[in-house]
């Protein structure tokens, strides 16, 4: 009985990983396999929506399975989060909507810190959070169309400088 199970147990294993060699190399599963896959092979399927640009099919994917699986998967299930947010904005820039881009890129950010937060080493996340933190700024001022408040005063800098002359010569 003991043997039965075990067998089972790795020929499970053996399909779960041919769908994500199948995902992998750009080949699609049926929806009906995921209904008892591991989450692993639902991260890769998200990776692959992803991919073809599937945004909405992927982030209903991820939202399955951020918080099954160990530390490690729910920090790679919250960057492949962002990086969907991150994409969806990038799109959405691209074709010129920053607003719809904001809360996007903010949603990005937000998931590359619960993935550093679960694993404060994961290397990606850092750097995709700083990317998505650089772009944030410039859209927030392009968006507000006020100017920054070191761009507002330059002329009180040039007069309370020392050793330059005031007034003309």
């Amino acid at each position: 009985m003991m043997t039965a199970v075990q067998l089972w147990g790795v020929c499970r294993l053996h399909r779960q990983n041919q769908w994500i060699a199948e995902l992998t190399s750009g080949h699609d599963i049926a929806v009906d396999n995921l209904v008892t896959a591991a989450p692993e092979v639902r991260l890769a399927r998200s990776m692959f929506l992803r991919q073809k640009q599937r945004y909405n099919e992927a982030l209903d994917t991820l939202s399955l399975i951020v918080s099954q699986g160990d530390t490690e998967l729910q920090s790679l299930t919250r960057y492949n989060l962002g990086n969907v947010y991150l994409a969806q904005a990038m799109v959405e820039v691209e074709a010129g909507r920053v607003n719809q881009a904001l809360p996007l890129l903010t949603l990005s950010k937000q998931a590359y810190r619960q993935a550093l937060t679960l694993n404060s080493h994961f290397w990606d996340a850092k750097f995709n959070l700083e990317l998505a933190m650089r772009l944030l700024p410039e859209f927030d001022r392009i968006s507000n169309g006020q100017p920054d408040d070191k761009q507002a005063q330059p002329s009180q800098l040039w007069t309370t400088l020392p050793g330059f002359p005031r007034g003309l010569p």
